[in-house]
């Protein structure tokens, strides 16, 4: 087991603990019906188990109930630095089937200061897992999770937190089958995380509780695999979502290219996420399974069933700096394997972010050293963009390397962080967006 996302991993869990409360587990309410069911020794609770019957409408609200946030302070008017509420919605997959999605609508307690009335912001998580236990809207309220089983951190906590003292509404989803036990949470999935992160627009938009209406601006914030779900978001908005008008987006460190990124993260502090794609695309495009069985090998098997129910911590140390190669019959790596089957570069082809103009401005931010998340496929999908149209401010994050991937991808999420935050707080604010596509001419 690699020392360095041991070491990672604990120091990010000892920042977030210095701050937790311990905050008992909260039943699900009876609306929610069904039994609660365990991952990694975690309860799920009943919330989490969607009914057999599903809303006709996209983004219409299923269920909801009060979510306690950690990371809370009693105030004058209500809870610091909000209040609140867990919720499922419905959503249509990359397959057109109709998906129950939960996550999170947080009311601010602080004011809305810029123009207009209040905004609201989807952020899309980066990285949690595969495990139901590992849900973002979970997390707001189990910063962190040691049991001995899984270790999960809440590390997307700090940019809600950010948005919301600045008195923006926040939605989290917790994208197709994490949290939710009926599925696997199909990762990476350049459709199914776009429709995840607009229909929660429309669900927070319908909750009662909430001050956001359809007047209310609306902007996506999002870094890693929350990168790409905003980014593809932006491209499908128009199409998919015409009622969610995007006054601006942002998308750290896009996945935009799979298999770039596959090379990349092979045998890397986080070669896990290798299992978790799989696992998400086989459940999705059932076709794909007899590739699968030709070249998985028994401890591919067993990878791709145990890291199905592991967090990002879970993967960092009983899966980090693995090989895809251990985990097939030829010895060949996934890579390797995708050069040689057609049907694969097909697939991979079609998860590829940056075929579609973008919808309204867009702030694309990379590691200029990411090695994790290539800084050079980041750039590509912003040059893109730039290329259909797009009205795209491109950032590259400057920062010396540290000879650790994981650290080389994470670092520019809080160097860039505030930064990001407040470029779409001026888009919220109704003040224009620059572009600076004309630097970009041709990629490096």
């Amino acid at each position: 087991m690699p020392p360095r996302p041991r070491m990672f991993a604990v120091a990010i869990a000892a920042a977030l603990a210095l701050g937790a409360q311990a905050v008992p587990a909260v039943a699900a309410d009876g609306a929610a019906g069904g039994a609660t069911t365990t991952s990694r020794g975690v309860e799920i609770p009943a919330f989490y188990t969607p009914p057999s019957e599903l809303p006709g409408t996209d983004g219409t609200l299923i269920r909801s109930e009060p979510l306690p946030l950690a990371l809370s302070l009693p105030g004058i008017d209500g809870p610091l630095p909000g209040r609140a509420t867990r919720l499922m919605y419905k959503s249509t997959d990359a397959n057109g089937e109709a998906v129950a999605v939960t996550g999170a609508y947080i009311e601010p307690a602080a004011k809305w200061r810029g123009d207009g009335p209040r905004p609201l912001v989807a952020v899309a998580p980066g990285t949690m897992g595969q495990g139901d236990q590992c849900a973002a809207s979970m997390a707001l309220e189990h910063p962190l999770r040691l049991n001995g089983q899984t270790v999960s951190v809440g590390y997307e906590d700090l940019s809600v937190y950010r948005l919301l003292l600045r008195g923006v509404a926040v939605v989290v989803t917790d994208y197709v089958g994490l949290g939710t036990t009926d599925r696997l949470h199909t990762y990476v999935n350049r459709v199914d995380g776009a429709h995840a992160v607009l229909d929660a627009v429309r669900a927070a938009r319908s909750l009662d509780q909430a001050s956001v209406t359809s007047a209310s601006r609306v902007g996506l914030f999002g870094y890693s695999q929350g990168g790409g779900a905003t980014a593809a978001a932006a491209e499908l908005q128009p199409s998919y979502a015409p009622d969610v008008e995007l006054a601006g987006t942002y998308a750290g460190a896009p996945p935009a290219d799979l298999t770039e990124v596959t090379k990349a993260i092979d045998g890397s502090d986080l070669a896990g996420a290798l299992g978790w794609s799989l696992n998400g695309f086989l459940q999705t495009e059932p076709a794909l399974r007899p590739i699968a069985e030709r070249y998985v090998n028994e401890a591919g098997e067993k990878a791709l069933k145990d890291l199905s129910t592991m967090c990002v911590g879970d993967a960092l140390f009983g899966y980090g700096g693995k090989s895809s190669k251990e985990w097939t019959r030829t010895g060949q790596s996934l890579s390797d394997i995708i050069r040689a089957e057609p049907a694969l570069q097909d697939f991979l082809a079609k998860q590829r972010i940056g075929a579609l103009r973008p919808a309204g401005p867009v702030r694309v931010a990379t590691g200029t050293g990411d090695d994790l998340v290539p800084h050079g496929q980041a750039r590509r999908l912003a040059v893109d963009w730039c290329d259909k149209g797009g009205k795209v401010t491109y950032v590259p994050v400057v920062l010396p390397g540290v000879g650790s991937g994981l650290l080389n991808h994470f670092a520019p999420l809080l160097a860039d962080q505030g930064n990001a935050i407040s470029w779409l707080t001026d888009r919220l604010s109704g003040k224009a967006a620059g572009s600076n596509c004309w630097s970009m001419p041709v990629q490096p």
